[in-house]
């Protein structure tokens, strides 16, 4: 190990870590994997779930790609819902609830499976930068790894401090130790960085709750998964979540511990995520409100801990105790663990390339909380493309960057290289202006064929997605040219309060009216003859539904995507001047210096430059 040169070095074994190595090795990269602990390879450090809204469609794109979130999920799964089904298509995001331990174990079992890849376990105390060349990483004990490139994915372990009332104590997560010296490494060689902060809630005996005093929220009847391979398959049995409340007794007695707080007595000062607060923040916050929910999530199959949603805190052990035993059904409560907050450094993530690559040290690429992002599947995207990217750089291949109407993966890179974040940016759908395009039903279609001329989808992936696609447009054409009878079809449009038709009428019309659905089309047995002779699966009949409901909105789409795209080929120089821009803001001017966006469309988007700006920035490029 320590006397051969590794093509791709990645340090930190989480998810963006795991997807990292994952996609570098596959790719034929000789790949290491250094992390602190390797037992806590793709830990679920805070609730064991993956997906939700946009973070599921984040999942089936990393699937798609050739990447093993997906997968691992469909196995280690106990619980599946696809959210938002009362809103279109766009909004729907496949969620499931996984058992904790088996997800870090199938993690661990397809990485050792993987070609490629070597582990070791140390932390990595700094960079090897000899005459201002990347040569490696130096561990904790000294040794030096030579490396081609190295990808960074260090999490909150980056001068983690754990806090739990007055109490702090450096960890990177509960029970492990912090990692330090690369911050200050870097911060030497040139780079900002920031402190964020993040907090997660207590985990307690199942044994002790009375599930009877809240809301049973069981999973689909007919779950569905998240990868699209044909070998992950949908549950079979189900553990179901539960819900309860917050009241104002439960907020007084967390009111109480305020002064004790870290937030509020002045120890944290950095930020955390906004869109997941702490119970202390919401109740902050948001003072008018007399409850708020609380989810409880089972943490596996085989065994009683539970982790408690939205309780998120960094109060005093014993205040965190008194608050929830006034909770409905946690009266007995018995605690596993109190809650905590940490703070973690990250460094700004507009001093990285669309690659993912840093502009300051070539060969050095970062994914994950490194950058100022928060949740299992924003991390494991930017490992996947980063681990993808560290082996295009070595093979003196342009990078594989994804635009914002191809990818909720391109909207996430774009969001943080070009605006940056100072707070941990979390993926909604409102974030991406092409969510009729990034669905979750298409990812596969979207993504699968330029992964496979990358070399990282299989054969078998691509074969899949051109059947389903193949099927989709027959089924499409089928009922473009198939007519209904008003005797077939009226007693179910009655029934559904549709207008009657008094002449036959082609499927793919009556498909269109809002409230018909394929489940309504096929009680007409010609349509029922075609999909059953077809043997067409509901992923198939799902898709020419929504394209043939929502053809008009795609189609506007991807004309607005096709109008920025003309932006997006035209490149900035690379040493571009911007000083000579006499006519722009003082804003733009030091907003597209520091950035240094590479086409007109990026800095069109970049917060401060305004379209005055970007017309004499097309003048003085000679357009």
């Amino acid at each position: 190990m320590f006397n051969q040169e590794y093509d791709v070095i990645v340090v930190g074994g989480g998810h963006a870590g795991s997807e990292a190595a994952a996609a570098a090795a596959n790719l034929g990269a000789k790949t290491l994997l250094v992390t602190m602990n390797l037992q806590t390879i793709g830990q679920m450090s805070c609730n064991p779930a993956m997906g939700g809204i946009a973070k599921g469609q984040i999942v089936r794109e990393i699937d798609a790609i050739g990447g093993y979130s997906g997968i691992v999920t469909d196995k280690s799964s106990i619980q599946f819902k696809m959210l938002n089904l009362s809103k279109g298509p766009a909004m729907w995001s496949p969620r499931a609830q996984n058992d904790r331990s088996l997800f870090a174990q199938y993690w661990r079992e397809m990485l050792e499976s993987t070609p490629n890849l070597d582990f070791y376990q140390e932390m990595v105390k700094n960079l090897w930068i000899e005459k201002n060349n990347l040569c490696g990483v130096v561990t904790g004990l000294g040794q030096k790894i030579k490396g081609k490139t190295v990808v960074l994915t260090n999490g909150t372990f980056l001068n983690g401090l754990i806090h739990v009332g007055e109490k702090n104590f450096g960890g990177g997560r509960a029970g492990e130790k912090a990692a330090t010296g690369i911050t200050e490494q870097l911060v030497s060689l040139g780079f900002d960085s920031g402190r964020m902060k993040t907090g997660t809630p207590p985990r307690v005996d199942g044994r002790s709750l009375d599930y009877s005093k809240m809301i049973e929220q069981p999973g689909d009847e007919n779950p569905q998964k998240f990868s699209y391979l044909d070998s992950s398959t949908p549950l079979q049995k189900q553990l179901s979540c539960h819900m309860t409340y917050t009241s104002p007794v439960v907020h007084d007695l967390l009111r109480e511990g305020f002064d004790r707080s870290p937030m509020f007595n002045g120890r944290i000062k950095s930020v955390g995520p906004r869109y997941c607060p702490s119970i202390e923040d919401k109740i902050h916050r948001f003072s008018e409100r007399e409850r708020h929910q609380l989810f409880v999530e089972p943490e596996g199959w085989n065994t009683v801990e539970v982790y408690v949603n939205g309780f998120s805190t960094s109060l005093p052990e014993e205040v965190q105790f008194s608050a929830l035993r006034a909770v409905p059904g946690f009266e007995n409560v018995k605690f596993f663990r109190p809650g905590y907050a940490i703070e973690y450094d990250y460094f700004y993530p507009t001093q990285l390339k669309y690659s993912l690559e840093t502009k300051i040290v070539d060969n050095l690429f970062f994914a994950g909380q490194i950058n100022g992002t928060t949740g299992y599947e924003e991390a494991g995207s930017q490992g996947l493309m980063a681990g993808i990217n560290a082996v295009l750089k070595i093979k003196e291949k342009n990078p594989f960057v994804l635009k914002r109407d191809e990818a909720y993966i391109g909207v996430l890179i774009d969001d943080l290289i070009t605006k940056g974040t100072e707070e941990p940016y979390r993926m909604f759908t409102s974030r991406a202006e092409y969510r009729m395009l990034l669905r979750q039903d298409n990812a596969d279609q979207r993504l699968t064929e330029v992964s496979h001329s990358l070399g990282l989808a299989s054969d078998e992936r691509l074969v899949a997605c051109d059947q389903k696609y193949k099927q989709s447009e027959g089924l499409i054409s089928f009922l473009k040219s198939q007519s209904i009878l008003p005797a077939e079809i009226n007693p179910i449009l009655s029934s559904k309060e549709s207008a009657l038709i008094k002449q036959s009428g082609k499927a793919d019309k009556i498909l269109s009216r809002p409230n018909i659905y394929m489940s309504d089309l096929k009680e007409c047995d010609s349509v029922d003859s075609y999909i059953s002779t077809n043997n067409l699966s509901e992923e198939v009949q799902d898709q020419a539904e929504i394209q043939i409901k929502y053809s008009g909105y795609i189609q506007k789409e991807k004309n607005n995507a096709d109008k920025l795209n003309r932006l997006e080929s035209v490149k900035i120089p690379k040493d571009f001047d911007y000083k000579k821009l006499k006519s722009i803001s003082a804003e733009a001017l030091e907003k597209l210096n520091k950035i240094k966006p590479e086409t007109i469309s990026q800095a069109s988007r970049i917060s401060g430059v305004s379209p005055n700006d970007i017309s004499v920035l097309l003048v003085y490029m000679g357009r």
